[in-house]
C-alpha cells in the first residue's frame, strides 16, 4: 500500500526540479548546462516509480480506489478549499502515461537540446509542465483543478514561444494562450455554477450529487457544457482547434509532451473525471459525441495535404482526440481512455521520430526527404510501427481502442460513418507521410545520418508500448479499472475481435487508405497532382485550412472587434455624447450654464479618466517590461518572496 507521502511526491519530484533547476543550477551554482537535463530526468524517472507503485497499490485496493486526507487550504465563509487527493484508476493509469512519456522526452530531449543557449530554461520549464500536469490528475477540488489547468495552460505557452525571437514562435505562443483562454472562460463559469448551486467543489461530491438528481436540470446541462468548453480549449476540439498546429513552434520534444500525455490530454481527462455530470445530461452528453466526431474527420481531412511532417502529425493529434470525445460522448468512459493510452505512446513516438528526421535531415518538409529508410533504420522502423499503430492496423494497439469507440457509436449511424471515413483517411495520411518520408530516393541537400542513441533509445522504448499496449484491455479489465466495468470490451480473446462486423470494415478501410497511398506515393500508379487538381475547389479549402485562421483574425478579431466594438464605442462618445452636449448648450441659452458643467465633466471626468488609465497603463507596462528580463531564476525569487509574504500575513491574522 503506497502512503500519502509517497503520492505527493510524485508531484512534487518534478516541481523539486522546477524550483532546483531555475533558482541555484545556473545563478547560484553555475554548473554545466548538462547538469539542468541530469536532474529534470531523474526526477521524473523517480515520480515514474512512484506512479507504478500507485498503480500496483490502486489494482490491489478495494474498489480500485485509496483514500488520502485532503489537507485544508483556504477557508472562506462557505468556501473550503482542499488540497485533496483522488487516487484511483483513472488517476494511476494517468499518472503512469504522463511519466513514461515524460521521462522518455527528457532522455531525449539532452540529445535534441544540446547546445542550444536556452537548455537550462527548457528544462526547468519541462519539469514544471510535468509536475502541472500531475497535480491536474491527482486533483480532487474543481478550483485546484482549475489552478493546474492554467499552469498547464502556462507552461505551454513557454514552451511553444520556447524560441521567442523567432515571430512566427512568438506568435503561434501567443494563439495557443488566447484561444485556450476563450475554452478557460467556461469552465471557471461551470465553476461558479457548481459551487453556487451546491455550495461544494469537491469532485467526488459533485459527481454524487449528479448521480442522486439532487444536481440536474438546467445547473446540471449548463455546468457540464461549461466543463467540455474548455476541454474544447485544451483538447483542440473543432472548433477552438487553430491554435495547435501552430504550436509546431516549440522544440519537437515539446510537441511530444504536449500532443501525448499532458496540454491536449487535459481536456479528454477533464470530462472523463467529471463524466457523472455528463452521463446525467443528455443535451451535454450529446454536444461532446457531435464535436468529437465532427473534429475527427475535420482535422483528418488537413492531415492529407500537409507538407510538413509536424503538421501532418498535429491535425493527427486533433482527429484522434475528436475519436476519444466521441468514445465519451457515446457513454465509453473506458474505451475513450485507453484510447488516450495507447494514443500517447504511439504519438509520443512520431514526434520524437520526426524529431529525429529533423535532426538528419534540417527540415520538416516532406517534399525534402525520401529514401530516409536506408540511412535511419532505427527512426524509420520505429516510426512505421507507430503509423501501423495509428492506422488502426491488427495486431497493434490502436486497433484494439479505436475499433471499440467505433463499435460503440454504431447506436448513432451518422457519427459511426464519420468515424469509419476518419479510419480511411487516417491511414492513408500516416502512410503517405512514410512513403514521403522514407522511401523512394532522398530529395534533399545534406547528408542524413541516424541521431545519436540518446535520441533513438526512447524511440525503441516507446515501439513496445506502441505495439502492445492494446492487449492490456484483451478482456475488457480496463473499464473494471476505472470504475466503468459495465463497459464489456470487443475484444473477447484474441481472435474474437473478429466476430464482429464493424471489425471487419474498419480493417478493410484501414487497408484501403494504406493501398491509396502505396499507389500514390510509391509505384506512381496514380499522380497526387492530377488528383488534386480535379478536387480543385475542395482541395484549394481544404489546404487553407477551411479559411478558420482568416475567419479569426479578419473577420472577429479585425471586423468585430477592432471596426465594431472599438469604432462603436468610440463613435458613441465623440458623436453622439460630444457632439449632442454641444449642440444642446449652443442651441439652448437657458440651459448653456447647466450643460457646461456636463460637458466640463465628460471631458476632464470622462475622457480624462480614459486618458489617464492609458497613460497609466503605459507606465506601469515600463515598470514591468523591467522586471520581465527573462531569467527563470528572477521569476522564481518574485514568486518565493510573494509565498512568504502571504505566509506572514497569514501568521499575524492568527
Amino acid at each position: 500500500m503506497i502512503t500519502q507521502p509517497f503520492v505527493w511526491a510524485i508531484f512534487l519530484l518534478p516541481l523539486g526540479a522546477f524550483a532546483l533547476i531555475s533558482l541555484v543550477v545556473k545563478p547560484v551554482l553555475k554548473l554545466r548546462a548538462e547538469v539542468s537535463g541530469y536532474i529534470g530526468i531523474g526526477a521524473i524517472g523517480l515520480a515514474m516509480a512512484l506512479a507504478l507503485w500507485a498503480l500496483a497499490a490502486v489494482l490491489g485496493a478495494e474498489e480500485h480506489e485509496i483514500f488520502i486526507a485532503p489537507l485544508e487550504w483556504l477557508s472562506v465563509g462557505s468556501l473550503n478549499i482542499e488540497m485533496s487527493i483522488i487516487l484511483d484508476g483513472l488517476t494511476s493509469v494517468m499518472l503512469v502515461v504522463i511519466c513514461a512519456v515524460a521521462l522518455m522526452v527528457n532522455i531525449y530531449s539532452m540529445g535534441y537540446m544540446h547546445g542550444d543557449p536556452g537548455f537550462e530554461r527548457y528544462y526547468a520549464v519541462l519539469s514544471l509542465f510535468s509536475a502541472s500536469m500531475i497535480g491536474l490528475v491527482l486533483s480532487g477540488n474543481l478550483f485546484i483543478t482549475f489552478a493546474f489547468w492554467e499552469l498547464v495552460g502556462l507552461c505551454s505557452y513557454l514552451l511553444i514561444g520556447f524560441w521567442f525571437q523567432r515571430p512566427a514562435a512568438a506568435s503561434a505562443a501567443k494563439k495557443a494562450f488566447i484561444i485556450t483562454r476563450v475554452g478557460d472562460f467556461g469552465f471557471l463559469a461551470a465553476i461558479l455554477v457548481l459551487f453556487a448551486a451546491t455550495g461544494t467543489l469537491n469532485i467526488h461530491e459533485l459527481n454524487e450529487l449528479a448521480v442522486a438528481g439532487v444536481l440536474a436540470g438546467g445547473v446540471l446541462t449548463w455546468a457540464a457544457l461549461g466543463i467540455f468548453m474548455g476541454a474544447v480549449g485544451k483538447s483542440a476540439q473543432f472548433p477552438l482547434h487553430v491554435w495547435l498546429p501552430d504550436a509546431m513552434e516549440g522544440p519537437t520534444p515539446v510537441s511530444a509532451l504536449i500532443h501525448a500525455a499532458t496540454m491536449v490530454a487535459a481536456g479528454v481527462f477533464l470530462v472523463a473525471r467529471t463524466f457523472p455530470m455528463f452521463e446525467h445530461s443528455t443535451t451535454a452528453l450529446t454536444m461532446v459525441a457531435v464535436i468529437g466526431g465532427v473534429t475527427a474527420i475535420f482535422a483528418a481531412s488537413m492531415g492529407l495535404v500537409m507538407h510538413d511532417m509536424k503538421r501532418v502529425l498535429a491535425y493527427s493529434t486533433i482527429s484522434q482526440l475528436g475519436y476519444m470525445m466521441l468514445g465519451l460522448g457515446t457513454g465509453g468512459v473506458a474505451v475513450a481512455m485507453f484510447h488516450l493510452v495507447n494514443h500517447a505512446f504511439f504519438k509520443s513516438l512520431l514526434f520524437l521520430g520526426s524529431g529525429s528526421v529533423n535532426h538528419a535531415t534540417g527540415t520538416f518538409d516532406l517534399r525534402q526527404m525520401g529514401g530516409l529508410k536506408q540511412h535511419m533504420p532505427k527512426t524509420y522502423w520505429t516510426m512505421l510501427i507507430a503509423s501501423v499503430s495509428m492506422a488502426g492496423i491488427w495486431p497493434l494497439s490502436g486497433f484494439f481502442s479505436k475499433d471499440e469507440i467505433i463499435a460503440g457509436s454504431s447506436s448513432q449511424p451518422l457519427l459511426m460513418a464519420l468515424a469509419l471515413a476518419t479510419v480511411f483517411i487516417t491511414a492513408f495520411y500516416m502512410f503517405r507521410l512514410m512513403f514521403l518520408g522514407f522511401h523512394g530516393h532522398y530529395r534533399g541537400h545534406s547528408h542524413p545520418h541516424e541521431s545519436p542513441w540518446v535520441m533513438t533509445a526512447p524511440l525503441l522504448l516507446l515501439a513496445v508500448p506502441a505495439a502492445f499496449s492494446g492487449f492490456l484491455n484483451l478482456t475488457g479489465g480496463f473499464g473494471g479499472l476505472l470504475g466503468h466495468g459495465e463497459e464489456t470490451s470487443v475484444i473477447e480473446g484474441l481472435f474474437g475481435a473478429f466476430a464482429h462486423p464493424l471489425t471487419w470494415l474498419s480493417l478493410g478501410l484501414a487497408a484501403a487508405g494504406i493501398f491509396l497511398a502505396y499507389a500514390i506515393y510509391l509505384k506512381g500508379w496514380l499522380s497526387a497532382e492530377s488528383i488534386s487538381r480535379r478536387f480543385g475547389v475542395f482541395y484549394e479549402l481544404v489546404k487553407r485550412k477551411y479559411f478558420f485562421d482568416e475567419l479569426y483574425e479578419k473577420v472577429i478579431g479585425e471586423i468585430l472587434l477592432l471596426r465594431g466594438v472599438f469604432s462603436g464605442l468610440q463613435f458613441f462618445d465623440s458623436r453622439v455624447l460630444d457632439n449632442g452636449l454641444n449642440t444642446v448648450i449652443v442651441e439652448n441659452a437657458v440651459t448653456r450654464k447647466l450643460f457646461g458643467k456636463f460637458k466640463y465633466f465628460d471631458e476632464k471626468a470622462v475622457d480624462g479618466t480614459v486618458d489617464a488609465m492609458a497613460e497609466n497603463t503605459i507606465a506601469a507596462g515600463s515598470l514591468l517590461r523591467r522586471a520581465q528580463t527573462g531569467q527563470l531564476q528572477n521569476y522564481g525569487l518574485f514568486i518565493a518572496f510573494g509565498i512568504l509574504a502571504v505566509a506572514v500575513i497569514v501568521f499575524l491574522a492568527g
